[in-house]
């Protein structure tokens, strides 16, 4: 099931807090028959609170997917090669220019780690890659782009990251009893961003970030060493989420951030799978990622994301039912994303 977003900033109608936290409405929780609305809210600042209601519920697949008149011409657009490599470069320039416009160091953090040692980490590697390098900062300028409204990179943070970690935090709750989480998994970690907020928010875990990369892995585990030590530290695993080889019912918490729109159906239910034989009786998988775009943003994130397609056709929902899962929800965390998450019974 899809889900709508109606995003409403209503400072007359702000609901903050002076806890550094964002908080969620009590009836956040997905409801099947009845669409609501979920109010999530960052940290009071200088300039007061910033609120935005989220309409959860039905919703048809975008006219821009499947097999659609607007489908095809976004697919007749890529296929024609010196407009394919013009829209490449948009897609990519979107991320710069938002990172440039509200102070992230974009090509400071790239220049960085292109001159750094970090490929030293892993002796596989034999050349570097600019799309780990530059990983980091787009995920910055990502998190931006979802709350273009919030002061500072922190604040919006404290909305797409805080309430993704919230979500996860009261699922587990609610539906594992008294279960701490004690072992978490980060599929697709990428350069280690979402694995690091994990390892913040649940301290007291043994965390572990896969990717099938080894640039990202490396970036990654460079990064960490750059970091204070950490009372438990993070695992890094150069792996393939779909088949990860590591042992059943060994984690607590499974988690996967933005990762299926990169995926074809075939691995996104291949990762489901997985994620149900590693989780233990009780465990959480929670999925993050894109729930609605524009026409045009959609044409071109599909420029470098040639699967947007598959994804959003796919019944993520039905796929973890089909597959075991139990306390199925889905909920708007921001207004670019949603988060499903999901409990293996006991």
């Amino acid at each position: 099931m899809a889900l709508s977003t109606i995003a409403k900033l209503n400072n007359a109608n702000v609901w903050a807090t002076t806890s550094t936290k964002p908080i969620f409405h009590d009836s956040y929780i997905h409801k099947r028959n009845a669409p609501q609305r979920i109010q999530i809210a960052a940290a009071q600042s200088s300039g007061g609170g910033l609120a935005a209601d989220f309409e959860e519920g039905q919703l048809k697949r975008p006219k821009w997917t499947g097999e659609t008149p607007l489908s095809r011409l976004v697919g007749a657009l890529i296929s024609f090669k010196p407009l394919y490599s013009v829209l490449k470069l948009g897609a990519r320039q979107v991320f710069i220019s938002t990172a440039e416009k509200t102070n992230i160091p974009w090509r400071d953090m790239t220049k960085e780690i292109l001159e750094s040692d970090v490929y030293k980490e892993k002796d596989a590697i034999e050349d570097s890659s600019i799309a780990a390098a530059e990983a980091e900062a787009a995920t910055m300028s990502m998190v931006r782009r979802a709350i273009p409204y919030a002061s500072s990179l922190d604040e919006a943070n404290q909305i797409v990251r805080g309430n993704w970690l919230q979500a996860i935090e009261n699922h587990h709750q609610q539906y594992s009893g008294n279960s701490t989480i004690g072992d978490i998994l980060d599929i697709g970690c990428s350069v280690g961003v979402s694995t690091r907020f994990l390892a913040d928010k649940f301290s007291s875990a043994n965390v572990t970030g896969l990717d099938l990369s080894p640039y990202f892995v490396a970036v990654a585990q460079y990064k960490e060493k750059k970091r204070n030590q950490r009372k438990q530290p993070i695992r890094w695993i150069h792996g393939n989420g779909e088949n990860t080889g590591l042992p059943s019912k060994s984690f607590d918490l499974v988690s996967i951030a933005y990762v299926f729109h990169e995926c074809p159906e075939r691995a996104i239910k291949n990762m489901v799978k997985e994620a149900f034989r590693l989780l233990r009786p009780g465990g959480t998988l929670a999925v993050t990622d894109n729930s609605e775009l524009s026409p045009v943003l959609f044409t071109l994130m599909k420029s470098t994301e040639p699967f947007l397609d598959e994804y959003y056709l796919t019944d993520l929902e039905g796929t973890l039912h089909q597959v075991g899962f139990v306390h199925v929800q889905a909920a708007l965390t921001d207004p670019r994303h949603r988060t499903v998450t999901a409990t293996v019974p006991y």
